[in-house]
């Protein structure tokens, strides 16, 4: 499968949704934001939401940082 991510065009075995992306490329769910196809995907969406060959995909990591 044929994948843009954060602008680098990869070819990976069909991760299928992308929560499995994200374990494939070993990223912590819970600290990133995904974009695919300029549609932000939900957090609750990410076991589910299918990824298909060709799609656009920008990961951005999330830190938080408390403050006072």
């Amino acid at each position: 499968m044929r994948v843009t991510i954060n602008g680098e065009l990869f070819e990976i075995a069909d991760p299928g949704t992308v929560y499995e992306l994200l374990n494939e490329l070993k990223i912590e769910p819970a600290g990133v934001a995904v974009e695919v196809n300029f549609c932000i995907v939900k957090k609750m969406d990410y076991p589910t939401f299918i990824l298909n060959d060709g799609d656009k995909i920008k990961i951005e990591i999330v830190n938080f940082v408390g403050g006072g």
